[in-house]
């Protein structure tokens, strides 16, 4: 009795230049911690940037009609923190994007290019808010 392999039970061959499932769901993964510096950015561009003052001291300026000292008070925090976060995405996107795939011997053109996809998950939650 010989046992016949068929197609199904073939190991699989790997492709050499690889899928778009990876690329594309690793970018869609750094999207979700990358949500916080763009929330803080879209913070940052929507409240503090509209406003008349820029600083407590414009408070005493006659005719402000857009001033919010609450905004003030939060804006150097949003600005430190977006800093740090944005440095930690950034520096996870460099890695997974461009290391990771030139260290196997791929081409990382499929991964910038997907990087694109990066800021899907935080306008899904922005959509839906």
């Amino acid at each position: 009795m010989t046992a016949h392999r068929t197609d199904a039970n073939a190991p699989r061959e790997r492709r050499a230049g690889g899928g778009l499932w990876g690329p594309v769901l690793a970018n869609l993964g750094l999207g979700v911690p990358a949500s916080v510096p763009l929330y803080l950015a879209w913070w940052l561009l929507t409240e503090y940037v509209p406003m008349d003052c820029g600083s407590v001291e414009d408070l005493a300026r006659p005719g402000l009609a857009n001033c919010n000292h609450t905004t003030l008070d939060h804006a150097f925090p949003v600005m430190l923190l977006l800093a740090v976060t944005g440095v930690f995405v950034l520096a996870s996107v460099v890695v997974i994007d461009v290391v990771l795939p030139l260290r196997r011997g791929r081409r990382p053109a499929a991964w910038l290019g997907a990087a694109a996809l990066i800021p899907v998950p935080f306008a899904v939650c922005l959509l839906l808010a």
